[in-house]
């Protein structure tokens, strides 16, 4: 009988099987590891020696040995070859990071139960079948964005989100950390950011339209230390952490925080307070001076916090009405001497974009940082679908697709009223596994330029980690084999074979505790006892 082929996802780029037995992991079994190998050997340990209740000791004396060596020859640093036999398993990785991707492919191989946090069964047998993976990724930026701003994830929340990335491959995660509805990154210069702006004293439910609201307060910030070891945490699994602070939108908690930042000739910004409701907000950032100098002292603060080369500075949703209106800010165009509003919006991310660049590092903004002119070295996450992209990859800019149409994990997953809070576009799981994210529209060299995609999780309407999960998953599954894997085009994607392969990952995601939708048929509110698949009366409970 020929051996099953491993229910990987990400698929890889080969899996040969072999005959015969696979390789025994049992308290004898060590983990050695090569230079440059030593933290996927600690990360093993620990995850696969919690789940199995084996020590792994590197110092075992059985000559069977799970063994992590870095191959340079191997191409690129993320690219992995893993071989078992009966005898040993070897890992071998282009670079730290491809011994890392190789130590989850391993796990996977082991079962469902060695993602859980304690074993099952004492003296259980594990075996890994004999196997040989090689495998690289597509995109060098497989990205995750999650917003904190307007419903808070506690730490552990967000700890929890890493080690899903790294399960999945996924390795940047772009954290969004200020808002209108809350600041959530302590800056010791300016400390009402999190003493005021971090709380809101009601919050909206509901989608968009919704006219209700929770009449409790909601909030919370991490303090530096806590970010300190998230980007820690991430680093350990090989996953980039990406800050945005938003400017010169999206930023009425700064602004009630500290009220000199906004347009004070024309509103008053002294009665605003955190925005309790969502969509797009009026109050914008004066183009002062003041707001230059308050938000310079802000970010060199986060650089102390955040190594990525990368830092995203939002600047999408910017309504133009108040500068439009106030005296200042026309005084500043005309000093300028530029044409209009959207050309002060480019100044003031050009102001930043030089600012990073002295100091090392690159701006990323949303794609509406392309209005007025581009900064000459920003990059750009392309959500208003691929237009945005494809002008920033003819003008020779670095982009991460990540259209709304396709991968914005908010949206509802199916169409009708039964999705909780439905909102957006309806996108499936089928949809997301047949996002393609470099356009045809690009030429070869304009292609190089995507550097890669990001799924979006906005929590308007996820007020707790269960909600997050459910619209995250399993739709970031198939997100994930979209970033990572050598997919055919669109159309040719073996979709059906994606899903068998996810039965064995639907066990994986139980193991970790994901509260994912249910994969197919009637969803659990619709059931009633004995008439399996008839809709019940009225919404879903948690309407």
């Amino acid at each position: 009988m020929t051996p099953e082929t491993p229910k990987l996802i990400p698929a890889p780029l080969s899996a040969e099987t072999a005959g015969g037995p696979g390789f025994p992991l049992d308290a004898a079994t060590g983990v050695e590891a090569g230079p440059g190998a030593e933290r996927t050997a600690r990360w093993l340990r620990t995850a696969v020696g919690a789940a199995t209740g084996l020590p792994l000791d590197p110092a075992a004396g059985d000559a069977r040995r799970v063994r992590l060596r870095i191959r340079p020859d191997l191409e690129g640093d993320e690219a992995y070859r893993l071989t078992v036999d009966a005898e040993r398993v070897l890992i071998e990785g282009g670079g730290p990071a491809g011994v890392f991707y190789g130590a989850q492919t391993f796990r996977q191989l082991l079962g469902p139960d060695a993602f859980r946090r304690a074993p099952l069964h004492a003296g259980r047998v594990w075996e890994v079948p004999a196997v040989t993976v090689t495998d690289a990724p597509r995109f060098r930026w497989r990205g995750l964005m999650l917003d904190v701003a307007r419903h808070f994830m506690p730490k552990e929340g967000v700890l929890r989100y890493l080690d899903l990335m790294a399960a999945h491959k996924l390795n940047v995660f772009h954290f969004h950390l200020t808002d209108d509805q809350g600041w959530r990154i302590e800056i010791r210069r300016h400390p009402r950011l999190t003493g005021i702006g971090s709380w809101r004293a009601r919050t909206k439910t509901g989608h968009r339209a919704s006219p209700l609201w929770e009449e409790k307060p909601h909030g919370g910030h991490y303090t530096q230390d806590d970010i300190r070891e998230i980007v820690a945490y991430a680093a350990e699994r090989h996953i980039t952490v990406v800050p945005e602070i938003d400017v010169p939108g999206h930023s009425q908690a700064a602004i009630a925080a500290y009220p000199e930042l906004g347009n004070s000739d024309v509103v008053d910004t002294s009665a605003l307070s955190v925005w309790d409701t969502w969509g797009i907000n009026p109050n914008v950032l004066a183009p002062t001076d003041t707001t230059l100098r308050f938000y310079e002292g802000v970010l060199e603060e986060v650089l102390e916090l955040f190594p990525s080369r990368f830092v995203h500075i939002g600047g999408d949703e910017c309504p133009k009405d108040q500068w439009r209106r106030s005296p200042a800010a026309q005084a500043r165009i005309r000093e300028l001497g530029l044409a209009d509003e959207d050309a002060l919006q480019s100044w003031f991310v050009g102001h930043f974009d030089a600012w990073l660049t002295a100091r090392g590092r690159r701006l990323i903004g949303w794609d509406e940082i392309l209005e007025g002119g581009l900064a000459e070295g920003a990059a750009v996450s392309s959500w208003r679908g691929y237009a945005g992209g494809i002008a920033a990859a003819r003008a020779g800019h670095d982009v991460v697709m990540c259209p709304e149409q396709q991968v914005y994990l908010d949206h509802r997953q199916a169409p009708g009223p039964d999705e909780p809070v439905p909102i957006g576009w309806v996108r499936t799981l089928e949809d997301v596994y047949r996002f393609e994210p470099v356009p045809p529209e690009l030429t070869p060299e304009e292609a190089r330029h995507v550097l890669g995609t990001q799924a979006n999780l906005w929590t308007e309407v996820m007020e707790d980690q269960g909600r997050v999960d459910y619209q995250a998953f399993p739709r970031l599954a198939a997100f994930a084999e979209v970033a990572w894997s050598a997919l055919p085009a669109p159309a040719e994607r073996d979709f059906a074979g994606f899903e068998r392969r996810m039965t064995a990952h639907y066990r994986r995601l139980d193991a970790l505790g994901v509260a994912y939708r249910p994969p197919a048929g009637p969803l659990p509110w619709q059931r009633r006892p004995g008439v399996l698949g008839r809709p019940l009366d009225g919404p879903p409970p948690h309407r």
